[in-house]
This record gives C-alpha cells, structure tokens and sequence, in this order.
C-alpha cells in the first residue's frame, strides 16, 4: 500500500445520499478477488444514466451516508481503482469506513455544507498530515483515528503491521515452550 500524505486535483461530485455498496459495486461483478478491474463497473446501473458524469478525479465528495448496505471490500476496491484517492462525504457506514482505510483509500468526514463547497471549488487538497481539507482559500479541519492515520501516512495496511512486528514474533516463537510436533521447522 502506497503512503497518503497530501492528496490534490479535482473534485468529482456524487450528489446522492445514502449511497449503498451493492450502487457502487453491483453484486453481478463480485466474482474476482484481486483489487484491480473494478473500476470499469463502478456505479455500473447508474452509468447508463442519461448526463451521467462522474470523471475520474482523485477527490470524490459524496452524500451522506455512503457505503452503507452490506461489507463489500469490492465496492472500495472499485472505487480506488477507478482513480479516486480521497472520499469527502458528511458522513460513512462503519464499515465500509474501515474497509476504505484497509487498502490506503482515504475517507474524510466534513459538514454537508464545507462538501458542497468543495465540489462547487471543484479542485481541491486533502492534508493526511495537517488533517485539513484546502479549497477555494479555505482550510477545513477534519478528525480521524490517530492509529488509522499513523498507518495510511506509513503506507501499512493489516500485513504491513504484522510485518513491522517481525523481530518480536520470531523471538516470541524462538523462545516459547512447544509440547507436540513442531510445523514451523522446514
């Protein structure tokens, strides 16, 4: 997972609320488990829309509550494989949330009213760093996990936590009383 410190570009705006995962990633094109390729069927029922545009901009501003509806790691994937780096909405599902920071998609949570602002400013700066959003000369605090922030910043995702704790563990293993066969030893 790449390290998120700022984010910039323009602004695409979804502006729908409640915005469930099965809309952003329909059920049909759940069959792959790699990251990538999802892009394409993004929003995939509403594309067909007509004066449907939602450009692939690295700053998304949605509605209220999106991603709620089922846990579908795929909705996220779709979304950052589409070319979207930065999530701003009034608000997430839980889930979804914590899915997004799990592969270094970042979620931020502003007031309804500073992400109408945002998509009218129509370019943007998310700060992980300063955890502010910059647009049209303003500069908008934002609050995440002090751990969730320390991780994106670090470009660690679940694995790359373990990882960090190598040393620990295979000390822990070295030293630990085994009664048994031992499965570890090649």
């Amino acid at each position: 997972m790449e390290p998120i410190s700022v984010i910039e570009g323009k602004v695409s705006h979804l502006d729908r609320a409640d915005v469930d995962t099965d809309q952003i990633m329909p059920k049909q094109f759940l069959k792959r488990v790699e990251r990538t390729g999802f892009g394409q069927f993004l929003f995939y029922d509403w594309a067909k829309e007509p004066r449907w545009d939602l450009p692939a901009n690295p700053i998304l501003v949605a509605g209220r509550n999106f991603g709620c509806g089922s846990s579908r790691e795929h909705a996220p994937w779709g979304l950052q494989d589409y070319g979207f780096q930065a999530i701003v909405a009034p608000s997430f599902a839980d889930i979804f949330y914590s899915n997004c920071t799990k592969i270094g998609l970042l979620p931020v949570v502003l007031s309804e009213e500073d992400c109408h602002a945002l998509a009218r400013a129509g370019e943007g700066e998310v700060d992980l760093e300063a955890q502010e959003v910059r647009f049209a000369g303003r500069s908008v605090p934002f609050e995440i996990d002090h751990e969730i922030r320390r991780r994106l910043l670090a470009g660690l995702d679940d694995i790359g936590v373990t990882l960090a704790g190598e040393h620990d563990i295979a000390a822990y293993e070295a030293e630990r009383e085994r009664s048994g066969p031992v499965t570890t030893a090649l």
